[in-house]
This record gives structure tokens, C-alpha cells and sequence, in this order.
């Protein structure tokens, strides 16, 4: 993907790479603004799904686990809002742009190709850390959540959640001919995160080898830093498994934007 920027016309002064960004994530939030029922359905259903999962983590055995039933439904309430509200969101929002030669536009100006994607994604990941904030404090009033034990893992796990569903968002792009297709790419992750990530059962309920394959999902181990340093239940070997794991993630997603995304529509 290259980074090289036109020249400025004579007479006409460079901007500043905090300035472009700026300028281009104030027109995306004005358009993501617009799109009422994306936002709709970003902002509710993980407040939706938040409350509709307490019955199943109330039936779930945690003895020994160090968990609690408060930490586990915090724990899901940000991955619900990692894959709807960023992921889910974000991989429509860059096949729209892309199809309308939007991005193709922009780099024809100033901006570097990693501006252009970052500022698509800004608007949605503020969004997203609003939300995550007034969810945490329903869940503290809601569920008798205690504070954070390993606050700073909890705040590692949710900045590498959100590196990486903005990365897994444009490499799904990639692969999305149309916005109505991008309903049915961004299918295979969210499936695969619910039923082997822990986002609603901690994979430290299940069989050894089945938390041990699991761990190795990409928000496994986003997962586990932000449920478990909310419970304080990880130690040194765990918690930095984790962070090597989601690194590895986030920098094989990036590697793929940065070879591979397509800035052509895929007509």
C-alpha cells in the first residue's frame, strides 16, 4: 500500500498529517451521523445483547475460575460492542466509500493511504469508547461489578481490541463486493469469536484442549485481558501469552491492509 503524497501546487501550503486527519474524520463522523440505522443498530444491540446474556453466565459454573458473573457479562458487553459497533460497522462503511471511489479520490490528494483508513475508522472507534464507557458503568450499577483489579491489562486488552477490529474490518473489506455482501463476509469472525472466543463463556470453563486451541482465535486473547484483568485473575505467563498472541493478530491484519487492500471498486 503506498504512502507517497502528491506535491502541493505552487503557492498552495502542505497540510499537516493531524490536520488531514482531523478534516477527513469530522466528513466520515457527518456521514456515519447520517446513517440512522447503522447507528441504530450499532448503539442498541449491544446494550441489547448485554442484558439478554445474564441468564446464560448465571448458569454457568465458575468455581475456580477467579471470575465473577458481573466481570464476565463487562467482559461481553465490550466484545459485543468490538464486532457490531466497530467491526461489523466499519467493514460496510469502507465497502460504501470504496464502491463511491470516495477512497480513490482522497488519494489522489495530500492524504497517505494509513490516514485515509484511520480516518474512516475514528469516528466509529469514539463512538465505540463512549459506548464502552456507559456500558461499563450500567454493568457496575446493573450487575455489582467490583473495580478493576488489573486495570491496566483491561485497558491494554480493549486498545488492542479495538486495533484489531478496525485491521479485521478493512481486510473483510477486501473481500466485500457490495454493502449487502459485507453483511455475509463479516459472518465467518463474528461466529467464530462467539462460539470460541469467550466473549459469553470464558474459555476457562471449557475441556484444557479446547481452551488451549481457543486461545489462539483472533479476540481470544483480546478477550481474556479484559475479562481477566477486571477479575485479577491473571498471572504473569497468562497475561502475556495473551498480549503476544493479539499482537500477532493485530500485525498479520495490518500486513494484509497494507499488501493487499483494494482502493478499486470490485465491480
Amino acid at each position: 500500500m503506498s504512502t507517497t503524497t502528491s506535491p502541493a501546487p505552487a503557492g498552495v501550503a502542505r497540510t499537516t498529517s493531524g490536520g488531514r486527519l482531523g478534516a477527513l474524520s469530522r466528513a466520515e463522523l457527518t456521514l456515519l451521523l447520517r446513517n440512522k440505522t447503522a447507528l441504530v443498530v450499532a448503539l442498541l444491540l449491544p446494550v441489547a445483547l448485554t442484558f439478554l446474556v445474564r441468564s446464560t453466565v448465571e448458569n454457568v459454573d465458575l468455581g475456580g475460575t477467579g471470575l465473577s458473573v458481573g466481570s464476565v457479562i463487562l467482559a461481553a458487553s465490550i466484545g459485543f460492542v468490538l464486532l457490531f459497533s466497530v467491526y461489523a460497522n466499519l467493514v460496510g462503511f469502507f465497502v460504501v466509500r470504496r464502491e463511491e471511489l470516495v477512497l480513490k479520490r482522497l488519494r489522489c490528494g495530500e492524504p497517505r493511504d494509513a490516514e485515509i483508513l484511520a480516518a474512516c475508522a475514528l469516528p466509529t472507534v469514539v463512538l465505540a469508547l463512549a459506548q464502552i464507557t456507559l456500558l461499563t458503568v450500567g454493568a457496575v450499577i446493573a450487575f455489582d461489578v467490583t473495580a478493576p483489579q488489573q486495570v491496566v491489562l483491561s485497558l491494554l486488552g480493549l486498545v488492542m481490541g479495538l486495533a484489531l477490529a478496525v485491521a479485521a474490518a478493512a481486510v473483510t473489506a477486501m473481500w466485500s463486493r457490495s454493502a449487502e455482501a459485507a453483511q455475509v463476509t463479516t459472518l465467518p469472525l463474528m461466529l467464530i469469536t462467539f462460539m470460541g472466543s469467550g466473549v459469553v463463556i470464558p474459555l476457562e470453563v471449557l475441556p484444557d484442549t479446547f481452551e488451549t486451541v481457543c486461545g489462539f482465535l483472533p479476540f481470544s486473547p483480546i478477550m481474556e485481558l479484559v475479562r481477566g484483568g477486571w477479575a485479577g485473575s491473571l498471572d504473569a505467563g497468562e497475561w502475556l501469552r495473551a498480549v503476544v498472541v493479539g499482537a500477532a493478530w493485530i500485525a498479520l491484519a495490518a500486513w494484509l491492509v497494507s499488501a493487499r487492500f483494494r482502493w478499486e471498486p470490485r465491480r
